[in-house]
């Protein structure tokens, strides 16, 4: 009976401190993972600074984001198998046609920096050719869904776009058709 006694004793207390070192383990692992999921996230808010992005261009050449600092620049990602992408396109070759030769209050100028979700490079020079994206700052890595950009700013679906002020903050995102316009008018000399 002692034995019995002192055996199921020994039991819970073995049970109880596996139970609280799992439970301490448990926790800890979880507020790393948490932790561990947020490394390399940024804001992409508008108010935040733009993250940089560094790919190559249809010709093998890195270009890089920050290189436009002192422009407003409109970071449009797209890819050439994406059906609203290719019918938004004609909007944005219209405000590229407007705003790239506009005078801006404290700017120097407007461009637009192409970030293709495309795995498929020849698919991608294609519908640039086919769709008169004529501004030469057009990037990939080639890797879809997976592009480091994309993850970056957190790009879960496209067209997606923002734009930047010339000190690279975010001063809006996602805009559309005639949005694009209202918004750029803002900045340019003798609009209000």
């Amino acid at each position: 009976m002692v034995k019995t006694n002192l055996l199921l004793t020994s039991t819970i207390v073995v049970l109880l401190a596996a139970g609280i070192a799992y439970n301490v383990y448990d926790n800890n692992y979880k507020r790393v993972d948490s932790i561990s999921l947020n490394i390399g996230v940024q804001d992409v808010n508008i108010g935040s600074y733009a993250p940089e992005i560094n790919m190559t261009s249809p010709a093998g050449k890195n270009l890089k984001l920050s290189s436009l600092k002192g422009k407003y620049v409109l970071v449009d990602f797209w890819a050439s198998w994406c059906g609203p992408c290719r019918k938004e396109n004609p909007y944005v070759v219209e405000v590229y046609q407007k705003y790239s030769k506009a005078k801006f209050k404290n700017a120097k100028g407007f461009e637009i920096f192409s970030v293709s979700l495309d795995n498929n490079k020849q698919a991608w020079e294609k519908a640039i050719d086919q769709d008169g994206l004529s501004w030469k700052y057009h990037v990939s890595d080639l890797k879809g869904w997976q592009s480091e950009a994309a993850k970056t700013y957190q790009v879960t679906s496209i067209p997606a776009n923002f734009l930047l002020n010339p000190e690279g903050v975010i001063v809006a995102k996602n805009l559309r058709g005639i949005n694009m316009h209202l918004e750029l008018d803002k900045y340019i000399t003798g609009f209000k």
